[in-house]
């Protein structure tokens, strides 16, 4: 069966439903498409997040990672209102057009139920907060943030959801195999034999999907640049040790340069009094974290990433798999996701249920396995990480103690970026790529106004006659 859309958009994460609502708002009867693996907001539905199971029941399709909302569905909602991190958009654009994205993807999410409160580094606590880190070579990057919570950021994408649904088509469950150029533009054929067409074609593919999205490029003949692999760990301790810069700053990206090797650790996703959480990424499970903004619903306990970036050079191309390979090895030890006490990494032993036993910081995700990091890690990445916890202790004293918990591996995977022009196409006509799936972003904000900038390009030629 053939069917023809004037624009698809393939994925339905971030920067896909922001790219189908500024779409479909500049462009009213417009038929377009959406498509995504993963289900509508209402059937995600994680037995992990729901308490159903403690274990990942290996989903065919994962709930936390695919479907409406793609992967930030079930994150904690923070925007970043900056370009300083976030992503790469300020490679295509200048810093001015990349903030009035953000600030207009926050109002859109503002009419559909986001908080108006934001935490802010402009202030004297939090300049006095970047001065202390200074004095350890600890970076605290600058940035406005919001904080939606888990259970409202699905809320907001409901509502979005329920806006968007009589104006657009969506197929959900839908596995697309293979894009290609077709009549009038690319056809992209499904797993039980569809075929959908279109003039005009955004890929926002999601976390999810980059592996494959760079597999369907490199056939379509499009130039990859490696793009960057972030491997670490899930850091997990008592809220009361970072709580004077949770309550300043919020979410505080410090940055380290380690001082063995000379690479770069960074914290990301801080969550404060929130649960470490497991997603499977293909087969692959890799831990991550989120908050609530009820307070009935918060733990004592507050987690974030340590994460070193990884930038490969020729003849190495598949910094996707390399990822996987790293994530697999704690799947392999651990059957899942391993957790591993600070002081018993630094002693050498394996922490144990025994061990386990006696931590005073209790684990939020109970079905990690304990286990040894070092048998996972590379040696280089865990250098760099217990460097940047003892740096960390400088600033937050307690997080060097013996019971912080590891949990591994935590791997962001961002796909081969496209050469992409500055208005986000690809080297073949009308064929536009967005989001963190496409290499473009790396988070929430970015990857909402990467999406919005292309569908402003493409209702500018329309409107133009292209």
């Amino acid at each position: 069966m053939v069917t023809t859309y004037d624009a698809i958009i393939l994925g339905c994460g971030e920067a896909g439903v922001f790219a189908g609502y500024e779409l479909i708002h500049q462009n009213p009867g417009l038929n377009i498409l959406i498509v995504d693996q993963g289900q509508d907001i209402y059937k995600r539905s994680c037995p992990i997040v729901s308490g159903k199971t403690r274990e990942c029941t290996d989903c065919k399709v994962c709930h936390t990672m695919c479907g409406f909302g793609g992967a930030g569905a079930f994150s904690d909602g923070k925007y970043n209102f900056t370009t300083a991190f976030g992503g790469w958009l300020t490679d295509f654009m200048p810093e001015a057009e990349v903030l009035s994205l953000i600030d207009y993807v926050d109002k859109i999410n503002v009419l559909h139920g986001a908080t108006d409160q934001m935490y802010s580094t402009d202030t004297p606590e939090a300049k006095d907060l970047q001065k202390r880190a200074l004095e350890h070579d600890l970076h605290l990057l600058q940035a406005k943030v919001k904080h939606l919570g888990t259970e409202n950021n699905l809320r907001i994408l409901t509502n979005l959801y329920e806006g968007l649904k009589d104006k657009l088509t969506f197929r959900f469950q839908t596995a697309i195999t293979t894009v290609s150029k077709g009549e009038g533009g690319y056809a992209l054929d499904t797993a039980n034999g569809e075929r959908f067409l279109c003039k005009w074609l955004i890929a926002a593919p999601g976390r999810s999907g980059a592996e494959w999205f760079s597999e369907q490029c490199l056939a379509l003949g499009l130039t990859l640049i490696n793009n960057q692999i972030d491997i670490g760990v899930r850091v997990e301790l008592p809220a009361l040790v970072f709580e004077h810069i949770t309550d300043v700053v919020y979410e505080s990206k410090l940055i380290y340069r380690t001082k063995q090797y000379g690479d770069k650790v960074r914290t990301f996703c801080m969550n404060p009094y929130g649960h470490v959480v497991s997603e499977n990424v293909e087969g692959i499970h890799t831990v991550n974290g989120h908050s609530y903004s009820d307070p009935s619903l918060r733990s004592q306990n507050t987690n974030f990433a340590l994460l070193v970036s990884n930038r490969f050079t020729e003849p190495f191309n598949q910094p996707y798999r390399y990822g996987k390979h790293i994530a697999s090895l704690s799947n392999m030890l651990a059957g899942g996701i391993l957790v591993q006490r600070f002081g018993d990494l630094i002693r050498g032993v394996r922490s144990n249920e025994h061990r386990m036993s006696k931590s005073t910081t209790k684990p939020t995700l109970t079905a990690a396995i304990p286990g040894d990091l070092s048998l996972a890690l590379p040696k280089r990445q865990l250098d760099d990480i217990i460097e940047m916890i003892y740096a960390l202790d400088k600033l937050a004293p307690g997080t060097a103690n013996y019971d912080t918990l590891l949990y591994g591996a935590e791997v962001k995977f961002y796909s081969a970026r496209l050469q992409l022009t500055k208005e986000l196409e690809t080297q073949l006509p009308n064929f536009f790529a967005a989001g963190d799936g496409a290499g473009v972003t790396r988070g929430l904000a970015q990857a909402g106004a990467s999406g919005v900038k292309v569908a402003q390009v493409i209702s500018q030629r329309i409107q133009a006659g292209l």
